[in-house]
C-alpha cells in the first residue's frame, strides 16, 4: 500500500472550500471509487485553518498511475486553480511494525 499526504494550502479559507467541493460534487467519492483506491479523506489541522490535509492510499503504484491518467486529474487540476492552493506531498509505504512496536499500541 502506497500512502500519500497532500496537505493543500491557501487563503481565505479556499483549502476547506476545495474540499467540500471536492465532497459536494461527488468527485472525491468517484476518486473512492477508483481501481486500487483504499482511502481518500480530507482532515483540517486544528492549528492552521488555512491548510486541509489529504489522506490518499492506494493498493499500487500503478493504481496511482491511473489515477493520474484518468479525467479526474483535470477536474482536481482546475478546482485547484479555482482556489489558488499550494501543495506540500509525503509518501508512504506501508511495511510491517517490528514486534518491538507492538507493546504501545493500544487496540
Amino acid at each position: 500500500m502506497i500512502t500519500v499526504n497532500i496537505y493543500y494550502s491557501g487563503i481565505n479559507g479556499n483549502a476547506r472550500k476545495f474540499a467540500e467541493e471536492m465532497e459536494q460534487s461527488g468527485t472525491a467519492g468517484k476518486i473512492r471509487a477508483e481501481k486500487g483506491n483504499i482511502r481518500y479523506e480530507y482532515f483540517f489541522p486544528m492549528n492552521d485553518p488555512e491548510t486541509v490535509l489529504l489522506i490518499d492510499s492506494w493498493e499500487s503504484q500503478e493504481d496511482i498511475d491511473s489515477h493520474h491518467a484518468s479525467p479526474m486529474m483535470k477536474l482536481i487540476t482546475d478546482l485547484r486553480e479555482k482556489y489558488d492552493l499550494h501543495m506540500r506531498v509525503e509518501r508512504f509505504i506501508l511495511e510491517e511494525l517490528p514486534t518491538t512496536d507492538e507493546e504501545f499500541i493500544r487496540k
